[in-house]
């Protein structure tokens, strides 16, 4: 018998009892109120959430704190008087000299403070990423507590692209020195829809 054999031979008899799998249900229940939990992690870290009832509010406080940008984008027409909205067949390239972007999420996630987002709502996938600022519009009925949940809610569909972002851009050396918008947006601000 050669030797590759006789390490299979022993390889498969020296196997271990096979166990059933733990029963991870338990992992899924939560003691917490899912908004306070997501309000809480998002601004630990870095990210900021203001709750609105309209998108009327989206505008005004587009206009209060983004008045001297060069560009504001969004996929929400709802937003046309106050941001572009036409430009989302352009090539990438032009979004250089964003200064905010607004969008809609899916879903949050409360435990990380996670954002589920997909094409259909970035428009295209370089806007979260190349933006000095992002923002993000969430239903509060669409939060879920955990990533158990999340996991199940997106796991018997298929997207073309999606993805859970969590806060802004951030990254820090072995000196502890913490910098945001290293490789994406420096600020990120969920608005959170009460109404809805």
């Amino acid at each position: 018998m050669e030797s590759r054999a006789r390490i299979l031979q022993a390889i498969a008899q020296n196997q271990p009892e096979h166990q059933p799998l733990p029963d991870i249900s338990t992992l899924a229940v939560v003691d917490y109120d899912p908004r306070e939990k997501f309000i809480a992690t998002l601004e630990g870290i870095g990210g900021r959430v203001v709750e609105i009832s309209t998108l009327e509010e989206v505008k005004a406080y587009i206009t209060t704190e983004f008045a001297q940008t060069e560009r504001v984008i969004s996929t929400l027409e709802e937003l046309a008087p106050v941001a572009e909205i036409n430009w989302l067949s352009d090539d990438p390239h032009t979004l250089e000299n964003v200064d905010l972007f607004v969008m809609r999420a899916d879903f949050g996630v409360a435990e990380n403070g996670a954002l589920w987002v997909t094409q259909e709502y970035m428009g295209q996938r370089a806007a979260p990423f190349i933006t000095q600022n992002l923002a993000v519009v969430l239903n509060h009925s669409e939060l879920v507590p955990t990533m158990h949940h999340a996991y199940e809610r997106i796991g018997q569909t298929d997207y073309p692209f999606g993805m859970f972002l969590a806060g802004p851009s951030k990254t820090a050396d072995i000196e502890q020195s913490l910098v945001l918008g290293a490789h994406g947006s420096r600020t990120m601000t969920v608005f959170l829809l009460m109404s809805e």
